[in-house]
């Protein structure tokens, strides 16, 4: 048992999944630091064509400053080739479930995340459908929180959850899956079934006689 598993083994499995990889991979490969690294690594090229072709047989001094500085001033670039080729690490740690108390899902590159929201704590769910995703036939679904999460972190000797506050936009989301629809389906229904015993014990209290 992998410790994603253990994080729902005592509870019931209605769904579970992985994301479609070569939607992962094309999202992963266009990203908004797609265009920086271009913009920024033909710019630094173009001046250093144009610095090395300028200088003569005693320029060897200057491009040995030149050399290195332009390696570290390409940093936007090394940092977006290695997001990509870290995508595959990424897509291996990348796992969903829905089970009867919430979704849980397993994300990270070097370092493993375990988030868990249960369904008493999402106020919105959507379905998202990006290019790629209406290309490939997949979609996200996407849900929205106003409560605190909380998040299970392994720390070797067990789960810690680490409660938070955050902003109604904030929650968690089950990407680029090709039964996005049965899985939306699935969680609002769960949503709204644990909602309706909620207020049936609700009331249950509130009418129950003084003893």
């Amino acid at each position: 048992m992998t410790d994603f598993e253990s994080m729902f083994s005592n509870e019931r499995v209605f769904w579970r999944g992985k994301p479609n990889f070569k939607c992962f991979l094309l999202e992963s490969i266009f990203n908004p630091l797609l265009f920086v690294a271009i913009i920024w690594g033909l710019l630094d090229f173009t001046i250093m064509g144009t610095a090395f072709s300028s200088m003569g047989e005693e320029g060897g001094p200057i491009a040995m400053f030149l050399i290195p500085f332009f390696l570290i001033h390409l940093m936007p670039v090394w940092i977006y080739i290695f997001g990509v080729l870290g995508c595959v690490l990424r897509y291996k740690h990348t796992e969903y479930a829905v089970t009867e108390r919430g979704i849980y899902v397993s994300s990270g590159f070097i370092a493993r995340k375990y988030e868990m929201k249960p369904f008493t704590d999402l106020s919105h769910v959507t379905i998202h459908r990006g290019i790629f995703d209406n290309i490939i036939g997949v979609g996200d679904v996407i849900s929205t929180c106003a409560h605190g999460s909380t998040t299970a972190m392994y720390n070797g000797y067990g789960y810690g959850n680490r409660r938070h506050g955050h902003g109604h936009m904030e929650g968690i989301n089950i990407c680029n899956i090709a039964d996005y629809q049965e899985v939306f389906n699935l969680i609002k229904q769960m949503q709204t079934d644990i909602m309706i015993t909620l207020k049936q014990n609700a009331r249950k209290m509130q009418w129950h006689p003084c003893l």
